[in-house]
């Protein structure tokens, strides 16, 4: 009666190493277009960016019962895990080569439950307010029918990437 999933991934030192050698909004271009492999982590939770733009990034996911938490529905680490990353990526689009960023907080609030019969969902990450040390950034989640399901913002701190 058990249910399994499988899911494969690619070495995480070739989208890591392009990191800093080109700028954000490019690095997030080449991911959508498959030039650079995926992140472990979307291919594990199911998860894939689809748009991008300065400023603006988009993620889908087709939520199912290996989201599940113990009362049957999609947990909420799925949502802040989609926010999160919506957020973050966002501010990456803006950032130069160089420069990267990490996450000093996320602020989340559930407003709807996910289930499989949701159908596609997609995580809307947008910058707020880019400055040269911090930056804000918020992420809707949306199902099908463009109802908001969740809201987050972050506060991101940029900073600058070794050279390789």
């Amino acid at each position: 009666m058990g249910r399994t999933r499988t899911y494969e991934w690619e070495d995480p030192a070739v989208s890591a190493g392009a990191v800093g050698t080109a700028s954000g909004l490019e690095i997030l271009r080449d991911l959508v277009a498959g030039r650079l492999p995926s992140p472990p982590i979307s291919r594990m939770m199911g998860f894939r960016i689809t748009e991008v733009d300065a400023g603006r990034v988009v993620f889908t996911l087709e939520p199912g019962e290996e989201h599940y938490n113990p009362i049957g529905s999609v947990h909420g680490g799925v949502y802040a895990t989609l926010l999160d990353s919506a957020a973050g990526c966002a501010v990456h689009s803006v950032l130069p080569a160089g420069v990267g960023y990490t996450s000093l907080d996320l602020n989340v609030r559930f407003l709807r439950t996910i289930t499989a019969d949701t159908g596609t969902v997609r995580a809307v990450g947008t910058v707020l307010k880019s400055g040269r040390t911090t930056c804000l950034a918020q992420a809707e989640l949306f199902d099908g029918a463009d109802r908001l399901i969740a809201h987050a913002t972050s506060t991101c701190l940029v900073v600058p990437l070794p050279a390789r």
